[in-house]
């Protein structure tokens, strides 16, 4: 899937994204607006995990 279509319909795409990485808060999730950089950060920063980590686990989450 195309991250367009994320960041376009982000109003409905937030609660999949709070489902996939329940540490993001409500403000996590508001900062994000659908912006894929900005997602990639947050998990970096609540989960550890590496720059690299993270993209994967978007690239993975999109794919579903």
């Amino acid at each position: 899937m195309n991250w367009d279509i994320v960041e376009g319909n982000w109003e409905q795409w937030k609660g999949k994204a709070r489902e996939q990485w329940g540490k993001l808060t409500d403000d996590d999730i508001d900062i994000v607006e659908g912006k894929r950089e900005q997602l990639v950060g947050k998990i970096q920063e609540n989960y550890g995990k590496t720059r690299d980590e993270a993209e994967k686990e978007v690239d993975d989450w999109l794919s579903k």
